[in-house]
């Protein structure tokens, strides 16, 4: 059907357009946070927020190694009741920023996911991010958006088709995954610090 495989070779030729080395520079940057014991924050809402929650359960198993120490991944679209009640008490636009007031730390990894780039409340915990010191990593699509504007790392899916968007948001999630359960060791080996097996710091 014309739907179809028009809906695939857009699909195809927007996939294309992704900024390969921002993505590696993502994977660089959560391998750095894993060494050093930084926590994983991931926030979205609707279709982003099940993509958040996905990303979270994938990089808090599928990286286990028995070398290396695991991700601290935290879902903040996943507890209802604290979720509910930011949203009830202080509005729906704080409900990931209050999250993150009670446990970031400086280096932290705040990931945000947005097609739009301007829902307001992940905007908001973005920019309380940045004043706890944290690294910030956008998903967008669209324009961009506010967001795309104010994290430390974009990645922007050129198209202003939703489920594109979408689509290609969770593609990039099981992409850096899987890049870090393939290699293990991928953009950490300079930890010499750490207690690597000796064939991976080339002892």
């Amino acid at each position: 059907m014309e739907p179809i495989q028009r809906y695939l070779s857009t699909l195809q030729q927007t996939m294309d357009k992704l900024p390969q080395p921002l993505i590696e520079e993502v994977i660089y940057t959560l391998q750095r946070a894993r060494m050093q014991g930084n926590q994983v924050f991931i926030m979205g809402n609707g279709g982003s927020a099940s993509t958040a929650s996905h990303f979270v359960c994938d990089l808090a198993k599928n990286t286990r190694n028995p070398s290396l120490p695991h991700f601290r991944a935290i879902g903040l679209a996943d507890n209802m009741e604290i979720f509910s009640a930011y949203a009830n008490d202080e509005g729906y636009e704080n409900v990931f920023s209050q999250q993150l007031i009670n446990l970031i730390k400086p280096g932290d990894i705040v990931i945000a996911i947005s097609a739009s780039g301007n829902s307001k409340n992940v905007v908001n915990a973005v920019e309380e991010a940045r004043k706890y010191g944290a690294i910030t990593i956008g998903f967008t699509g669209f324009s961009g958006g506010r967001l795309g504007q104010i994290v430390d790392l974009h990645i922007h899916v050129e198209s202003d088709i939703i489920e594109h968007v979408e689509d290609i948001h969770l593609m990039l999630e099981h992409m850096i995954v899987r890049t870090i359960k393939d290699q293990p060791y991928i953009g950490i080996t300079a930890h010499a610090e750490t207690k690597l097996p000796a064939e991976v710091l080339g002892d």
